[in-house]
């Protein structure tokens, strides 16, 4: 009997499944996501499937899920009422934050709120030094009273986080034994637990981040297993998190902070994993949806990942360029570049005349003018109809009919008309300037990481990604463009590429040169013990389970680190010069420059990585759809700019592709829609990817 894994991603404007059968068999659907409680759809989702196929849950051995309900509720401020334990003279680390600022002249900005208000702050009496040694005991009455106050508040979870508790956990394990014995049932997040690791407005931010939205992911995974038990689904969930790697829904329950950024990490895993199969060194990951696009970079087979990030900062350019706004996570996640330009994005005339893009979105409802749901500002998508790219008869499959009038009227009234053009010009104008925006993405995480995006590919996906990818690969000057199978459904497929992971890290300050390397070792083995237990709780022993080490580096005097791949082996003085060797070639890749072999390096944190490897691998080599693909439409005018201007436009299906076919065309598909620019070649290879040379 054939099972199934099932990839879930959940965006602001649908919702995608994708069910891979162990014989490579694939059923897919995309349905427009239920705001008001996302497991709604997810169900009605895979009911559909079961529908279409004659499958039944039985049959599904694993949902994997990439889901934004965590970051929604701090975007929206809706997360639990979160009370703060913290040493007394810290009160405020939440509020004066850090000396970043996200727009460096702009007098005007201000801080976002903190999560937890002052007065649902608490203080201890207490201090323990750099080295961990207690200079001022904790008084247990003086922590039942922090405890009894944040009670008496109602507050609906607790985080408690003290000076140097990464140094030394006494006094932080003492107040959580406090709290789980008046209050047994409420949700607790403790920094050593959480985050044992230096810079105190990081590892505040970290574990409050993580008890605000611990009760509302825990909810929300509460409601989704009910859902899937009463639709026959027993299948176990795993959720991704911001790092790329799987997890369990109860690990997720207890580190939330793990999953904030779970929605975009899908996509940039699958195409790691084709990238590696086709023999790509270097690719640029470009997922476009309905409300956002992001860019993200793969280099020798290696996504590249993030030590922090803020949650909240709005529209993301360039996490290394952009930071002090919204709320700061110390955790590994893959390092994107994000703007707010989808299928969804208003186009409209601002103050000075000109058009503008974005970031608000029509989202799910109304939606884009044409899908006819009383929406009245026109969309990237409503020019997309005007400029002849997208089938009003045939976005997901035709499920989804479009009114390419009311789209034309609208660009006509709103767009057109101020600005004195013709209603394909503003369209087109309206595309340009979206695909403009989306290139400073790109260029985020290539040009702006020291890198030439000329030397790669572009990989496209997301149900808009390889409408644009065309356009915005010519003014890149990149050669090749990759459009995966069902790339409209990736972020969906690209889960079921990945591995369960659990990262674990620990400050551990020494001179490497000075440094007793037995006590490193007997360190590094005690964070190694933690990831095998958890990995053999969750049934991965043997050769499913192995292990990742990484040091975080700097010279003597920095106040930043560069994570530097640890190999296996004895910690002896042959591997401190790796280390140090290591340290200094990424020093020099990142910052242009490295210190002479006399200038001591710190290991400032010790980090391992726990993977839990499936039976049988990943994804089958060849993978095919059960969803027909239906006969094109004829040829239709599709305009292409004022130098080429309108033209007639062959549609194809991706199996017409096979041999090579010179644009301009257009590929029609269940979930997305390809537009080959005029000049360029299309073809299909081995395994199924449409690939564009320009």
């Amino acid at each position: 009997m054939t099972t199934y894994r099932v990839g879930v991603d959940v965006g602001g404007t649908f919702t995608d499944i994708v069910l891979l059968g162990d014989d490579g068999s694939i059923h897919t659907a995309k349905i427009p996501s239920s705001v008001e409680n996302y497991a709604t759809a997810i169900v009605d989702g895979l009911s559909q499937v079961f529908r279409e196929t004659g499958l039944d849950g039985k049959v599904i051995e694993e949902v994997r899920h990439g889901t934004t309900v965590a970051s929604n509720a701090i975007l929206e401020h809706k997360g639990a009422r979160t009370g703060l334990i913290t040493t007394k003279g810290f009160r405020d680390v939440l509020e004066i934050r850090t000396l970043r600022m996200p727009r460096l002249y702009d007098i005007g900005w201000t801080k976002p709120p903190p999560l937890v208000e002052r007065y649902l702050r608490q203080v201890v009496d207490e201090r323990v030094n750099a080295e961990g040694r207690i200079e001022r005991a904790l008084d247990p009455a003086d922590a039942e009273r922090a405890v009894d106050g944040l009670i008496a508040e109602k507050v609906e979870t607790i985080a408690v986080c003290l000076l140097n508790s990464f140094a030394n956990p006494k006094h932080e394990l003492a107040i959580a034994e406090i709290v789980r014995k008046k209050a047994p049932t409420l949700p607790l997040s403790v920094s050593y637990e959480v985050l044992p690791e230096i810079k105190e407005y990081e590892r505040t931010s970290t574990v409050v981040v993580n008890a605000y939205v611990m009760p509302i992911v825990s909810r929300y995974l509460r409601a989704l297993r009910k859902g899937l038990d009463g639709a026959g689904i027993p299948a176990c969930l795993l959720l991704m998190q911001s790092n790329g790697g799987l997890t369990t829904d109860s690990a997720a329950a207890e580190r939330p902070m793990n999953i904030i950024e779970s929605g975009p990490a899908g996509g940039v895993v699958g195409a790691q994993a084709l990238a590696k199969a086709k023999g790509l060194r270097k690719i640029l990951t470009f997922d476009m949806g309905g409300t956002t696009a992001k860019a993200s970079m793969v280099e020798d087979g290696e996504v590249t990942r993030a030590a922090e990030y803020s949650v909240g900062a709005g529209i993301m350019i360039g996490s290394r360029l952009l930071t002090g706004a919204g709320y700061t996570l110390k955790v590994p996640a893959i390092d994107l570049a994000e703007v707010g330009a989808g299928g969804g994005s208003l186009v409209w005339i601002d103050g000075g005349g000109s058009m503008q893009i974005g970031p608000e979105s029509a989202g799910a409802s109304p939606g884009p003018v044409c899908y006819d749901k009383g929406g009245e500002t026109p969309t990237v998508t409503d020019a997309n109809v005007v400029l002849g790219y997208i089938n009003p008869t045939h976005l997901v499959g035709g499920a989804v009919k479009l009114s390419a009038a009311k789209a034309k009227a609208a660009f006509a009234e709103k767009v057109a008309a101020p600005l004195k053009m013709s209603i394909e010009q503003a369209a087109y104008g309206a595309h340009q300037i979206a695909a403009s925006n989306m290139i400073r993405a790109i260029k985020a995480v290539s040009t702006e990481r020291g890198r030439d995006p000329r030397e790669f590919a572009l990989f496209a996906f997301g149900g808009n990604g390889p409408l644009f990818a065309g356009g915005m690969a010519k003014a890149l000057g990149i050669a090749r463009i990759v459009v995966p199978p069902s790339a409209g459904l990736f972020s969906s497929f690209g889960l079921l590429y990945a591995d369960v992971e659990h990262h674990y890290a620990r400050t551990f300050r020494r001179l490497l040169r000075k440094a007793d390397l037995k006590e490193i070792e007997a360190a590094w083995s005690e964070l190694a013990r933690q990831a095998l237990s958890q990995l053999k709780s969750e049934g991965f022993t043997g050769d499913r389970a192995r292990l990742r080490r990484s040091a975080a580096l700097h010279y003597q005097g920095q106040s930043y680190e560069l994570t530097v791949p640890m190999p296996d082996g004895p910690i002896d003085q042959t591997m401190v010069e790796h280390l140090e060797e290591g340290f200094g070639r990424e020093h020099e890749k990142t910052y242009g420059h490295r210190a002479g072999p006399e200038e001591p390096v710190e290991l400032v944190a010790m980090q391992v990585v726990g993977m839990g490897l499936r039976d049988g691998g990943g994804v089958p080599e060849r993978v095919r759809s059960s969803r027909a693909e239906p006969t094109p439409p004829p040829p239709r005018q599709a305009y292409f700019g004022a130098e080429a201007g309108w033209l007639q436009t062959p549609v194809l299906r991706r199996s017409d592709l096979l041999g090579g076919k010179v644009g301009p065309l257009i590929v029609e598909e269940y979930d997305a829609t390809c537009v080959v620019p005029p000049g360029a070649k299309a073809d299909l290879d081995a395994a199924g990817n449409i690939v564009i040379e320009l």
